[in-house]
């Protein structure tokens, strides 16, 4: 290991439910519902209409920005709706409804490129974009923009196998599985880049993996070498790892690639091994059901847009003393409170915790010990972020730089108050975008008003 990062937690990883678990293929869903908004950045605009026959792999939202990213049907079958549905986030977002006919009918247009290998980085960058590749480590950010950024600015590149958060096993096993996708993928990376080999980062508690790994890459002779790391939360976020792997600490307010790095999650890079070769956008998803209130943990291979309650029925259903069902890990993950919303490109995990796990109190209360500041992996002050927050203090929130929190909940883990550390620093952000937002629209129709009154003037004139 060449370095470490300040801080993080050492929370049980509870993996062993589902890390000896194969990847079993879910039974097909009746109907998915595929949001136009999969991604960090624009939605998509549906490209398909109510009655129109789909196939597996045709695209039915097409990408509005450049940061944004397409989606594809996941099943074969026929549009039944085109209209806001509810979302993992919480809210109504606008989506495509496929009622499935379960013939699992291919896509005829979707054909890999004659010859992958004389393919150049732009190229490359284009399949990664038009099969809709984004972070499915959970962050995901379109995979295209992070290689455009890249090229050329980049000399380390690191794969994420990290898997940090407790419960959740889906790159674990998919490193086990799939080790012949993943190193197509190290091997795009490497030439990409141009680079001589590409980092590996994985933790120790996976040893079975990275044994595996390192025994196929001598195999091969893959341009890769495998880093095991210190088990320890948040290692797999993307400024810690780099830290971890170089030793070099990305600025405030900066990404991993003004450090020279470019970090990319393991099934991230899976897909784009199966989009280059195979011709293959992203419609399916690897999670890992698990918790105390799941009755048969499992890793599934599902269908983007299949509904929440479809993954737990697979899994014997959730026990009677279950409390909270989440997407994601326990650390970052999102409380789901109906259970008809569909899973996305980013969902690696669906976990349920029984009553017994109810850490909350009815009334939290700081008792400033400090803790929240020696495990911030950015070095932030959570306490005094929370004050300012609570009381209403933008101008000092943002000074104590809240937008550089990465949400990783280490802060929230260690707090003995029980302070709701972590959404108030979401909340906080939300006040300060909101704030900008309105300052730019009122400066804009200010300027647009001056401008009218000079015309008006001129034309007086």
């Amino acid at each position: 290991m060449a370095q470490s990062f300040f801080g993080g937690i050492h929370p049980n990883d509870q993996k062993a439910a589902t890390n000896k678990k194969p990847i079993e293929t879910l039974p097909p869903p009746a109907r998915v519902v595929i949001p136009m908004s999969l991604h960090i950045g624009a939605p998509c605009k549906p490209c398909v209409a109510v009655g129109d026959s789909v196939t597996v792999g045709q695209m039915v939202g097409e990408a509005t920005a450049f940061v944004s990213a397409p989606v594809h049907a996941s099943v074969s079958g026929t549009v039944s709706a085109v209209e806001p549905r509810l979302h993992f986030s919480g809210v109504p977002v606008m989506s495509v409804v496929i009622e499935n006919d379960f013939n699992n009918t291919p896509c005829p247009d979707l054909h890999p490129p004659k010859d992958p290998e004389s393919l150049t980085p732009e190229q490359i960058s284009d399949i990664v974009k038009a099969a809709g590749i984004v972070g499915m480590g959970g962050a995901t950010f379109p995979t295209h923009v992070k290689i455009s950024s890249g090229l050329g600015k980049v000399d380390t590149v690191i794969v994420n196998a990290s898997e940090c958060e407790p419960y959740i096993t889906s790159d674990h096993r998919t490193l086990l599985e799939h080790p012949d996708e993943v190193l197509g993928g190290v091997r795009i990376l490497a030439k990409l880049f141009g680079v001589d080999w590409v980092h590996i980062a994985i933790e120790a508690n996976k040893a079975n993996a990275a044994e595996m790994l390192r025994l196929k890459i001598a195999e091969e002779k893959a341009p890769a070498v495998v880093d095991v790391l210190q088990t320890r939360y948040p290692q797999g976020a993307e400024k810690q790892l780099c830290q971890s792997i170089t030793g070099r600490q990305v600025p405030p307010g900066a990404l991993p690639a003004s450090i020279g790095c470019a970090v990319f999650n393991i099934v991230t890079t899976m897909a784009i091994y199966e989009a280059v070769y195979q011709g293959k956008p992203v419609t399916h998803r690897i999670v890992t059901v698990s918790g105390s209130g799941v009755n048969e943990p499992k890793n599934l291979l599902c269908p983007i847009g299949t509904p929440i309650s479809d993954l737990l029925d697979a899994c014997g259903g959730v026990k009677k003393s279950t409390f909270k069902i989440l997407m994601g890990g326990p650390m970052m993950g999102h409380a789901q409170y109906d259970m008809d919303a569909p899973i996305g490109k980013g969902t690696n995990a669906i976990l349920a915790f029984c009553e017994k796990e109810e850490r909350t109190v009815e009334h939290p209360a700081c008792i400033r010990c400090g803790k929240c500041i020696s495990v911030c992996p950015m070095h932030l002050q959570p306490v005094f972020m929370y004050q300012y927050e609570q009381a209403g203090m933008l101008e000092e929130l943002e000074k104590a730089n809240v937008l550089d929190c990465i949400e990783c909940g280490a802060c929230t883990y260690i707090c003995p108050g029980r302070l709701y550390l972590v959404q108030s620093f979401r909340a906080g952000k939300q006040k300060i975008n909101n704030a900008r937002a309105a300052a730019k629209a009122a400066a804009e129709a200010a300027a647009k008003a001056e401008a009218e009154k000079a015309e008006k003037k001129e034309a007086k004139a």
